[in-house]
């Protein structure tokens, strides 16, 4: 079988696990979208995904998604990795959303580039809802204050929350880490008055667990992209 029937068969199982767990959890899945996470396979592959259906694609590394942003302009990008602020003025007018605002450095460092261009970065807070040390983001604790501090500054839009989950053989184990996420914008929506729509969590391990428990949008790389 070809890459391309290959990824065709592997995006529709995947469309159809998401719409199950939407069913389950009494959701329409078109308020699901699959982020295609292209970090390990080549430009040529990611371009196929438009083609499919899918336009929705996310890089981790700022140096990979400028080459593919370039090879595959009709995708819409997301940045779901680390963002170093020396490659912020070539990543951010390539996205369409930054997944991984994960100190108050790099939020200040993309408010004044949204000040600077006179339109704001769509951003989420990365949450560290895990507590895993070796995971980067704020922890749940800080939420509220620096939701507040984003709602302050005009060049930035917050949209949501992030998090990634423990790795597990058991699905089910992300359950209280998705669950927490949720929580914490429920209570940042009620705190602001923003309707923070997005709930970026869920990868291939877990994603169906994080349909039920809300997410909004998924990342999936190896469940579409192993040996492509």
């Amino acid at each position: 079988m070809d890459t391309r029937a290959t990824l065709s068969n592997r995006l529709a199982d995947v469309r159809g696990r998401i719409a199950a767990a939407c069913a389950r959890a009494g959701r329409a899945p078109a308020g699901v979208t699959l982020v295609a996470v292209t970090k390990t396979v080549s430009a040529g592959v990611a371009g196929l995904l438009p083609e499919l259906g899918i336009t929705d694609l996310g890089e981790s590394r700022p140096q990979e998604l400028w080459k593919k942003a370039e090879a595959v302009p009709a995708a819409q990008w997301h940045l779901i990795g680390h963002l170093q602020r020396n490659k912020l003025d070539r990543t951010v007018p390539l996205v369409a959303l930054v997944h991984s605002v994960d100190s108050d450095r790099v939020l200040d460092a993309l408010a004044a580039f949204g000040n600077t261009r006179g339109a704001p970065v769509r951003v989420l807070l990365e949450v560290n809802c895990s507590r895993e040390a070796a995971k980067g983001g704020f922890s749940p604790e800080a939420v509220p204050g620096v939701g507040d501090r984003a709602v302050s500054l005009p060049g930035v839009e917050l949209c949501g929350l992030m998090t990634m989950a423990a790795y597990s053989d058991d699905p089910g184990a992300a359950r209280p880490t998705f669950a927490e996420l949720r929580r914490l914008r429920d209570d940042l929506r009620a705190r602001t008055g923003l309707p923070l729509p997005e709930l970026s969590m869920g990868m291939s391990g877990d994603f169906e667990v994080a349909v039920e428990e809300g997410a909004t949008l998924v990342r999936i790389g190896s469940t579409l992209f192993e040996g492509l």
